[in-house]
């Protein structure tokens, strides 16, 4: 039996792995085989089935984005295999379609989607680039467990009738008050810890936000970084975590393809003459929605045509036309942002997320040079 490619699915697991042979011709999954999770089974895999298909076979192997991340792709890949990472939302459509669901089906459904070219292929992103984006993603991290302490605090405040009057939480001030507090008994001892947990939170945030600006000083991320700091609401953290979540701009040919990577784009459940709009449809990147979304909420908060000292420092030593190009992508959004919510009266989360949306194709406008 001579084959020129088999497609090679894998359902992979933190113990396991499923693996199958699909072939065009044959359209349907065979020699299935259940592994330890080791990329050397996969070879011993492969090497089984050139007994089976001829020597000459090529093979294309292929696993859902999960937990393994792209460990098992660079093992493959430097073993010279040709390997790929399939989106998520690429096996959606499949599942819906089947009350069972094994692994053994999905490492079939991943063949098939293999054979068809019929796959979402998730962006690899250099060595370099994944270790700064898991040290940005361990401060989003820190920030999760900082917020949650806050919230902690205030719920232990509440429940023992300990009232700030004060106008803003977590200012000095606030936190003189909370320090003042002498609750009796153990409930002291309780709060002390809840501060303590607080204060070396907030230390090591503030420690990894001085790394954070060390790593965007480096050649590879400088410019870069400069120019996407030109828009309102996006400083250093947020500019370098869009760079290394989505490495090259260049692969979205156009700023509304970018913007639906992100899930940021209405979902349509059109039929006939009948045009109904969902909400975003929340696929791609979550942790990029989210920073976007984030920075969104700052074009509600000033007037349009002004710009602070922030924003003026932050543009200073990029090119007239990026910032040229920043500025007139600044008063657009808080236009829009102003007119949605007092014109249309839109609700602010509507507005927020459209604000992201077009801030994130603004992006791509900058990082593609597409700023005339």
């Amino acid at each position: 039996m001579n084959y020129s490619t088999v497609y090679v699915g894998m359902d992979v697991h933190k113990d396991s792995f499923t693996l199958c042979a699909y072939t065009v011709d044959a359209e349907k999954g065979s020699y299935h085989r259940k592994t330890p999770a080791d990329y050397r089974e996969v070879l011993k895999y492969l090497d089984f089935l050139r007994t089976v298909y001829g020597n000459d076979v090529n093979f294309v192997c292929g696993y859902e984005a999960g937990c393994l991340g792209y460990c098992l792709y660079r093992q493959l890949t430097d073993r010279n295999v040709n390997c790929v990472i399939l989106a998520p939302t690429t096996m959606l459509e499949q599942r819906s379609k089947k009350r069972i669901k094994t692994d053994k089906r999905d490492a079939e459904i991943i063949g098939r989607r293999l054979a068809q070219h019929n796959y979402s292929p998730v962006h690899v992103p250099t060595a370099g680039d994944e270790e700064t984006k898991e040290f940005l993603r361990m401060r989003s991290d820190h920030k999760l467990a900082l917020k949650k302490v806050k919230q902690q605090i205030q719920a232990f405040c509440l429940r023992h009738n300990y009232r700030y009057e004060g106008k803003s939480n977590w200012t000095d001030l606030h936190l003189k008050w909370l320090r003042s507090l002498k609750p009796e008994a153990l409930y002291k001892e309780i709060l002390d810890e809840y501060l303590m947990t607080y204060t070396v939170l907030s230390e090591k945030i503030e420690r990894l936000d001085m790394r954070i600006e060390e790593l965007a000083r480096e050649d590879k991320y400088r410019e870069s970084v400069k120019k996407l700091c030109c828009f309102i609401g996006v400083k250093t953290h947020i500019a370098l975590s869009v760079l290394v979540e989505v490495g090259d701009f260049n692969r979205f040919a156009t700023a509304e393809k970018f913007a639906s990577y992100i899930g940021l784009v209405p979902g349509e459940d059109s039929s006939g003459d009948d045009q109904v709009r969902l909400g975003i449809t929340k696929a791609g990147n979550r942790h990029l929605r989210i920073l976007l979304t984030e920075a969104a909420q700052c074009y509600g908060r000033s007037k349009t045509g002004y710009k602070s000292k922030d924003l003026k420092a932050r543009q200073l030593g990029n090119s007239a036309q990026v910032i040229a190009y920043a500025d007139r992508a600044n008063d657009r959004l808080r236009r829009r942002f102003y007119k949605m919510i007092l014109g249309k009266n839109k609700k602010h989360n509507v507005a927020k997320v459209a604000i992201a949306r077009e801030l994130a194709c603004f992006m791509w406008g900058m990082m593609t040079d597409n700023i005339a």
